[in-house]
């Protein structure tokens, strides 16, 4: 399948406007969220997962645009292993939200599956299902080994897999094509509309010269953001769905009454990425476990790295700076992440940066 015929399929008439968000109260641009159902020392993964659906109904009231939930494996501190079985669950737990997966990783999967999973959604749910892709294991290569077992295809075979999904939700495999008489079913009159995550330039120009929308790790891959972003519009090819670019970032943001709060809840992430990034991933540490933690001087510049990433302070600060990335990237839409220890410091965090860009919904 060739990239012009790539671009040919689309969501139809209205496929941008399904995309597209709305700024509300004084946000100069859609704000979002990005769950990853955080599980904390002393805590659950059902208590997590309890806690991720009252935030998407809160988010719902808030007025956030979207609220999407991420494929991990293996890690103890994210209990999103399966977006579509959450997302599922989420939809029946909300009315108007959009929701979907931040992101789903092909690689993973048989896109006959993701087809079918999505399919499903948008029938649940028709109308409010995003389906965002990633090209990551979003785990280790060994568990990534037992996901894909009998599966060959990987990262490098993403374009394919992603031309091979799309046609099959669309239900438009050309004549003598090996899977011209398979339907993925249910097959509704709408479909999710697809986007594509990365954080380097792989999905941006992929992204660009098939003519969609692009969400970029921006809070985990920070110096590639700007680079990236300007890949992708560059590339920009219009097609059926986007007739100009549009980017998404997802940014880790944490408020709380002052800066010196915020901070402090930000380092127990922090010193949960660490010890993922050093192959011992866990619950996410309590904020005491983080002060208390002997960081050599190695591990000290790591945590210093990572926060200095995070929007962080009293909710005018973290609009504020939000509003400077925003700027800086030229972003179309903010997805907020709170990855920290504690759902009612996590509450507090997305209704705090709601309440500071004066989002019209109650709490």
């Amino acid at each position: 399948m060739t990239t012009e015929d790539q671009q040919e399929h689309g969501t139809g008439p209205g496929a941008s406007e399904a995309i597209r968000g709305t700024a509300r109260g004084t946000a100069p641009a859609p704000l979002s969220i990005l769950d990853l159902a955080t599980v904390g020392v002393g805590y659950t993964p059902s208590e997590a997962l309890a806690a991720t659906t009252e935030l998407a109904r809160r988010a719902e009231r808030w007025g956030y645009h979207r609220f999407w939930v991420a494929e991990h494996h293996g890690m103890p501190g994210v209990a999103s292993s399966t977006p579509a079985v959450l997302i599922a669950h989420l939809g029946a737990n909300t009315t108007t939200l959009r929701l979907g997966s931040g992101g789903v990783m092909l690689p993973n999967h048989a896109p006959l599956a993701i087809a079918e999973q999505f399919g499903l959604l948008e029938a649940l749910h028709p109308g409010r299902i995003d389906l965002g892709l990633g090209r990551a294991p979003g785990t280790d290569q060994a568990t990534a080994r037992a996901l894909r077992r009998g599966v060959s295809e990987g990262a490098d075979d993403f374009p394919l897999q992603l031309s091979e999904l799309t046609h099959f939700l669309e239900g438009d495999f050309p004549a003598g094509h090996p899977y011209d008489r398979l339907t993925a079913v249910p097959k509704g009159e709408g479909r999710p509309p697809v986007w594509l995550l990365g954080s380097s330039g792989f999905s941006a120009q992929l992204a660009g010269r098939l003519g969609l929308p692009f969400a970029f790790a921006h809070h985990f891959s920070s110096a590639n953001t700007i680079p990236a972003l300007d890949l992708y519009r560059t590339s920009f090819r219009p097609s059926a769905v986007l007739s100009e670019p549009y980017a998404l970032i997802g940014v880790s943001a944490v408020a709380a009454e002052d800066e010196t709060a915020a901070r402090r809840l930000a380092r127990s992430a922090a010193l949960g990425m660490l010890r993922l990034r050093r192959g011992n991933p866990g619950p996410i540490p309590t904020p005491e476990e983080a002060e208390e933690y002997p960081y050599s001087p190695v591990e000290a510049d790591f945590i210093d790295n990572w926060l200095d990433n995070v929007v962080l302070g009293a909710p005018g600060q973290v609009a504020d700076g939000l509003e400077a990335l925003r700027k800086r990237t030229g972003a179309d839409e903010l997805m907020v992440t709170s990855h920290i220890h504690g759902h009612e410091a996590r509450l507090r965090s997305y209704g705090m940066i709601a309440e500071a860009y004066g989002l019209t919904a109650t709490t």
